[in-house]
């Protein structure tokens, strides 16, 4: 039975999880990586050194037939894309650029995706000279979707989202990439704030992506929850975003 692994350093790509179960009916494995949250403010080095060893441990424990990296800051900093069968989140900015009307789209991402050399090149080649790009740095966004504030606070989230979005010039930029998977949790409160935006979430690539690579005759998806550290607290904040599964741990 195909079996899928789904990684990240807390709870934001459990967001990639409903788009493939539409797509396809798999065995999912979701692990919470929170020993080594956040990603977004690791150096490469670190990265590559939790990455690999992330990868190693599902391999062993689960032996998946597809593993997803779901975080665009490692997927883009150590240069993951689809390979093998590993697979990356990466922003979508080709989607972008062909949706946008005014050449004028955003990226909405982590501190140090915003300020790496990697994200320049990503936007050279997959963004014509002629389109402008806009990079916003959201951790503090992301920080709100882990906490699970953006729920039980959700005036003080549209204020914080009016305040990091301000750098987005009015009436111009119609098209943002939500590029870290915490952010589509967001997706109305972005809406409401942004009416004439269009938000683009990467799941949906990632669930073609994982469709093209297995195919499965199961009548009906499966997911289990695995995270590192405190096990009680990520259940709580699980619990707050309507999810119910056990958390174990691993």
């Amino acid at each position: 039975m195909p079996k899928i692994a789904v990684f990240d350093s807390g709870l934001g790509s459990l967001s990639v999880i409903r788009p493939i179960q539409k797509k396809t009916k798999l065995e999912i494995i979701y692990f919470a990586d929170q020993e080594n949250y956040p990603y977004g403010t690791k150096s490469s080095k670190e990265l590559s050194r939790i990455i690999k060893s992330t990868i190693s441990k599902l391999e062993e424990r689960f032996s998946p037939d597809v593993i997803v990296v779901g975080s665009n800051t490692p997927s883009l900093l150590l240069g993951i894309n689809t390979r093998r069968k590993i697979v990356g989140v990466l922003p979508p900015l080709h989607d972008a650029s062909k949706k946008t009307r005014t050449r004028s789209i955003g990226i909405l991402a982590t501190r140090s995706v915003i300020k790496s050399k990697k994200l320049q090149q990503y936007v050279r080649k997959n963004v014509p000279k002629n389109i402008q790009v806009t990079k916003i740095d959201a951790s503090p966004l992301v920080e709100l979707v882990e906490s699970g504030k953006f729920m039980s606070e959700k005036k003080q989230t549209i204020k914080k989202i009016k305040k990091i979005l301000y750098k987005i010039p009015k009436n111009k930029v119609d098209t943002i990439t939500l590029s870290s998977t915490h952010l589509p949790f967001l997706l109305p409160m972005l809406q409401q704030v942004f009416p004439h935006v269009s938000f683009l979430d990467p799941a949906d690539s990632i669930a073609r992506k994982v469709a093209s690579m297995l195919s499965s005759k199961k009548s009906r998806s499966s997911l289990r929850i695995y995270a590192s550290g405190d096990i009680r607290s990520f259940q709580t904040k699980l619990h707050k975003i309507g999810i119910k599964n056990r958390v174990l741990s691993l």
